[in-house]
């Protein structure tokens, strides 16, 4: 074939380049052949130069005419809006091109169609850098273009292109570094896109000590996107390119609480599932977060994904066995501290997710004989399991030990946990880490009898010689002066359990709080009847214990007749039976008048400790007392009821918060002697409390007060206007806007409220005036630092709310059933 003239290579080359860009257009498969093709092209017109008139210097005709080409190619794509298929494809051509201009960017797929690149790289590192600098001069020119499609296409043939580049000069790169920061923050989100993809395929290329002082480096850049960009997709487009670092993860794993469902799924999905190597590079803090905000999310295909990462994580522990895999797996959490419920969530994934995993559990004797809070952990989770499903054969077939030998394995590792708390109480000189040592044994040892008390309460307790064993051994541990107070509320309810009544229940721990007192104070045990001698006696007769109770209570000294000492030792007397105290209220149904064995620990314990001045005392006091007055007749919840107002005014924030929530549950339970009555003190318990909303800065009072009010509006207890305006601009305040609690609360509380009945609509379009003025006050005075819904918003709101065709049919079965949804937790 006889070679080409200069003008002819010249003339071709519109040509040429039309029928390549024509062919890539139309599908992916011929791009490569068409990238070869256009290199051989490039390295054809390259050769076509001219001498310059002074002879001293050769004109690269070709070059800038091979280059004039591309570019008039490229510029017909970078006007077209998203939605062609061929212009995505005339995109990735621009970008596939890339790596066969530059050398040093070839990889070993490249290399199977480009054997011939192999010479004249010095050469060809020329033409192909001055080819990528034309290049991307222009697309660089478009940036800033007014159009914003124009702006998207460069940036995308950018974001397509800058993974393949190689070396940049400086200007170069400075030039592209500048112009993708800038498009980052770009108005348009398709913009924005683009160019966190492409600025985060330079994630490493800049050095902080080499920037300006106070210049973000790229990777704190796209953090910062991640973090604050108002749109989804973007936020998606950063979470999915940035890589898996020290600084990065944090920002990463807080995604996992995106308000878009389909980047916290991403999350779990592509990130954690596909980027971590082992969950080992995340601390256990950073585990136990994103383990607990995937299986806790609301949405199913979060859930799931969630459930898929973690089930990743476990089969990545199978070799050994699947017991031991899961007591590995646990080990990825701290069971001994605040992750045990994280951990219990997790592994209960895995057996739902693999149900199969569950019939290979065997507890032989050997695993009894060396528990380990994980391997105790495991074995409680696996038998609630069971018992939660009637799985009464698996739990045979596991080998599950019976009552008795539970009661035996429990008195072993009592016995275990007291030596290690005395050898701890003893270890005087001991060097720090020693004390350390001793500490994690101790704190081991309290999560392993844990984890056996709660496994005790789904034990058969047909064998009444077990059921005995277990009684005495759990009633030991109460009566200890040793015992943990995290294991009080575990022993209680395994007493409820094989208790016959709770009547039962309360004498005994009557008599425990009794023997207690009176070990402290030195007193005679066996003095008159012992409190166990009258329990053999009729169940109606109390009298004698209360006799009891009040002599013993004589014996005491008085508080100025003791030592420092015996005052530290009778104050944490007194706080071990007040916890005693609150835990079998919290577990009880009947009143207060028919077990009258609580009459003597009412006056002795629980009014002595309301009336101290250390507030820790004070809090067990009124919360003891509030439980009392919960399921006393009325008498003394109302006699009660002004001690408590008094106590929230001047109290810290923790006991202001369990006294307002002893205030709320009490106008609940006596509804009719607070609500209705010719002296009703509600109108100025209500104003109050309303006065207490809107002056207090804690999140959990303010949330305790909005569920509250609420619950009394659903309920129909409370009809004041007032509280439904301070609860709406609760709502669309810029000072709730970070309490998440309240808005969740409020966000459900409205629409439930105005859709149970007409007549809550009503009150609702009767506050609107004043609630609408309101918040446009508040919006003029808003100063944008926090979010505030706008008026139009808010008046939208309403328009929904006081829709007549949003009244839910036939929910005027009682609102009460509504409030009992917003009922919070003691």
């Amino acid at each position: 074939m006889p070679r080409q003239s200069d003008s002819e290579i010249l003339e071709g080359l519109g040509g040429f380049m039309s029928g390549i860009f024509d062919q890539a257009q139309n599908t992916v498969a011929n791009h490569k052949k068409n990238c070869v093709s256009l290199y051989k092209l490039h390295e054809q017109a390259a050769k076509v130069t001219e001498q310059a008139k002074n002879g001293q210097a050769v004109k690269l005709v070709g070059e800038r005419a091979f280059t004039d080409a591309f570019i008039d190619m490229a510029s017909r794509v970078v006007e077209i809006k998203k939605g062609p298929p061929a212009a995505e494809r005339v995109v990735k051509f621009v970008g596939s091109c890339v790596p066969l201009h530059i050398p040093c960017a070839r990889t070993d797929s490249n290399l199977r169609y480009m054997k011939f690149l192999n010479e004249k790289d010095s050469e060809d590192s020329g033409i192909s850098g001055r080819f990528i600098a034309r290049l991307l001069n222009w697309l660089l020119m478009g940036f800033g273009a007014k159009n914003k499609v124009t702006r998207w296409r460069v940036v995308q043939i950018v974001s397509e292109t800058i993974a393949h580049l190689g070396e940049l000069d400086e200007d170069m790169y400075t030039k592209l570094r500048q112009g993708l920061l800038a498009r980052v923050w770009d108005k348009e989100n398709p913009v924005r896109v683009q160019a966190t993809i492409a600025l985060s395929k330079l994630i490493g290329t800049d050095d902080a000590d080499e920037l300006p002082e106070g210049e973000p480096t790229i990777l704190q850049t796209l953090i910062e996107v991640l973090t604050t960009d108002p749109a989804p997709e973007v936020r998606r487009a950063a979470l999915l390119n940035i890589p898996l670092l020290t600084d990065s993860t944090p920002a990463i794993l807080a995604r996992s609480r995106d308000i878009d469902a389909l980047t916290r799924k991403l999350v779990f999905s592509a990130v954690l599932a596909g980027k971590l190597n082992h969950p080992r590079l995340l601390t256990i803090a950073q585990r136990e977060e994103v383990v607990k905000n995937g299986l806790g999310d609301r949405e199913p295909g979060v859930r799931m994904a969630a459930a898929k990462m973690v089930t990743g994580w476990f089969e990545r522990m199978l070799a050994g066995g699947i017991m031991h895999a899961f007591v590995r797996f646990l080990g990825l959490f701290d069971v001994v501290g605040l992750g045990e419920a994280v951990a219990t969530d997790a592994a209960l994934s895995v057996l739902v997710t693999k149900p199969q995993y569950a019939e290979a559990f065997i507890f032989e004797d050997r695993y009894w004989m060396e528990l380990t809070p994980e391997s105790a952990v495991l074995a409680r989770i696996f038998i609630e399991e069971c018992a939660a499903n009637d799985k009464a054969d698996m739990l045979e077939a596991a080998s599950v030990p019976v009552v008795t030998a539970f009661a035996f394995l429990l008195q072993e590792h009592y016995n275990t946990m007291l030596q290690h708390i005395q050898a701890a109480e003893t270890a005087h000189g001991a060097s720090e880490e020693e004390e350390e040592e001793l500490e994690e044994e101790v704190a081991k040892s309290e999560v392993i009898l844990a984890e056996l008390l709660r496994i005790t309460k789904k034990l058969d307790y047909m064998d009444e010689i077990g059921r005995r064993k277990v009684f005495s051994v759990v009633k030991d541990m109460l009566a200890h002066p040793q015992l943990p107070p995290g294991l009080i509320n575990h022993c209680l309810d395994v007493m409820l359990v094989i208790m016959d009544s709770e009547r039962d229940l309360i004498r005994i721990v009557v008599e425990i709080i009794i023997d207690l007192r009176d070990e402290e104070a030195g007193g005679d045990v066996n003095a008159n009847m012992t409190v166990s001698g009258l329990m053999s006696q009729s169940e109606g007769d109390s009298s004698n214990i209360s006799a009891i109770h009040r002599e013993r209570s004589v014996r005491r000294k008085g508080r100025e007749e003791m030592t420092n000492e015996e005052r530290m030792s009778a104050d944490i007397t007194d706080m071990r039976c007040l916890i005693l105290c609150i835990g079998m209220l919290e577990r009880i149904n009947g009143s207060f008048e028919d077990n009258s064995t609580l009459e003597g620990v009412l006056a002795d314990l629980i009014i002595p400790a309301v009336k101290r001045k250390e507030l820790v005392m004070r809090e067990k006091g009124l919360v003891a007392l509030g439980l009392c007055c919960l399921i006393a007749k009325k008498n003394m919840a109302v006699n009660s009821f002004q001690l408590f107002l008094s106590q929230v005014q001047a109290a810290p924030e923790d006991l202001k918060l369990k006294v307002l929530q002893i205030v709320l549950d009490i106008l609940v339970t006596y509804e009719q002697e607070y609500f209705g009555r010719p002296n009703d003190i509600t109108p100025q318990v209500i104003t109050y409390l309303l006065h207490t909303l809107q002056n207090e800065d804690s999140h959990q009072i303010q949330a305790t007060l909005c569920i509250g009010l609420s619950k009394l509006l659903l309920s129909g207890l409370v009809t004041d206007e007032k509280v439904l305006t301070s609860l709406l601009m609760a709502y669309v305040s810029p000072a709730t806007a970070g309490n998440y609690e309240v808005r969740q609360c409020l966000s459900y509380f409205f629409p439930v409220y105005c859709y149970s009945s007409a007549e809550n609509q009503l009150r609702m379009q009767k506050v609107f005036g004043m609630a609408f003025n309101l918040m446009a006050r508040a919006y003029e005075q808003f100063d944008g630092e926090q979010e505030m819904v706008t008026p139009q918003q808010f008046g939208m709101l309403f328009v929904d709310w006081t829709d007549p065709e949003q009244l839910m049919s036939g929910y005027a079965h009682s609102t009460r059933t509504s409030a009992a949804i917003l009922t919070y937790t003691r």
